[in-house]
């Protein structure tokens, strides 16, 4: 992690701990917004306004919190306005790792693009980051802030012919999107990271009750999550199901059950995967090799042949 801008530790995946032991995750520390105009957003100081070639996307493809964000990009039709860089999917000692140095401006490590923003900052190095090339800063770090900015900061720049965050279902997506986080999205990290047997149980519990809410949920026979229309909840949840049979059932020893296993969330799945462009944002060989290189949950490194029955 970093110290006053200096790399001092070697990467490791608990970030925190509560004190049962549950895995704590780190807040987001960049929290500006671009808008069309450039006003302020919710957080943050505005001068970030909507351009053409001024913002870069720095992601991994093993991350849902990135994934979530190449979606509504690529959804949004925003790929000629916003760069993208990927970083390899093996976490290093010292975390994200660019193969490229060029396309990352000269950086070997995700980390370095975060002291050229602030060259005594402390923390950790995450992904997704989007970049201003301007003002050679972070705009913003937090993968929910950014996936609404893709949605609707970039104006007339973007595809309005698709809303993630429709006014009329905002209530409804947020309430939904705070029940789906803690239990399932960030579920599979805490029973993945636990450091004792009942943060892990309670966390566990927590996973595959909301996978069995959610099967029924979407029993009715709708499409999406919130009736006929695809919005930022079916995001959020998509990039956590595509990962779990490949990476969450076994590394993370959310064992219970597969989604395989469960018929209505495996059509859900598919239907999702078959809207144009999310797809390509699933990088199955990246998902197994990024996460069976967590040292700490995976020590000789070798990345299962299996499943059989991988979503893509």
């Amino acid at each position: 992690m970093l110290r006053d801008g200096k790399w001092v530790a070697d990467w490791q995946p608990v970030q925190a701990q509560d004190e049962k032991g549950g895995f704590v995750r780190q807040t987001s520390g960049f929290r500006n917004w671009v808008t069309p105009d450039g006003s302020a957003g919710p957080t943050g100081e505005g001068g970030f306004k909507a351009e053409p070639g001024r913002y870069h996307l720095y992601v991994a493809l093993i991350c849902p919190w990135a994934s979530r964000t190449l979606i509504a990009r690529k959804l949004k039709r925003l790929e000629d306005v916003i760069s993208v860089s990927v970083v390899e999917p093996e976490l290093s000692d010292q975390g994200w790792r660019f193969g490229d140095p060029v396309e990352a401006e000269g950086a070997s490590y995700m980390h370095e693009i975060y002291t050229r923003a602030d060259p005594a900052i402390s923390g950790r190095a995450t992904v997704p980051v989007l970049w201003d090339k301007k003002r050679g800063t972070i705009v913003n770090n937090e993968s929910a802030d950014i996936l609404r900015m893709l949605n609707s900061g970039f104006g007339d720049l973007a595809d309005d012919s698709i809303d993630l965050y429709p006014e009329d279902l905002r209530e409804r997506i947020d309430a939904l999107n705070d029940r789906i986080y803690p239990s399932l999205n960030n579920g599979v990290y805490r029973t993945g990271f636990a450091t004792t047997q009942v943060s892990y149980e309670e966390a566990f519990h927590d996973v595959f009750a909301m996978l069995n809410e959610l099967e029924e949920r979407l029993a009715d026979g709708r499409e999406f999550l919130l009736g006929d229309r695809f919005t930022e909840a079916d995001v959020r949840l998509f990039v956590t199901l595509v990962r779990f049979d490949v990476a969450y059932h076994g590394l993370f020893k959310c064992n219970l059950r597969r989604i395989a296993d469960y018929p209505v969330l495996s059509r859900y799945q598919e239907r999702l995967l078959a809207i144009p462009g999310v797809r390509d944002t699933v990088s199955i060989d990246h998902i197994k090799r990024g996460y069976y290189s967590i040292k700490a949950l995976n020590p000789t490194g070798i990345v299962p042949l299996g499943p059989e029955r991988a979503p893509v």
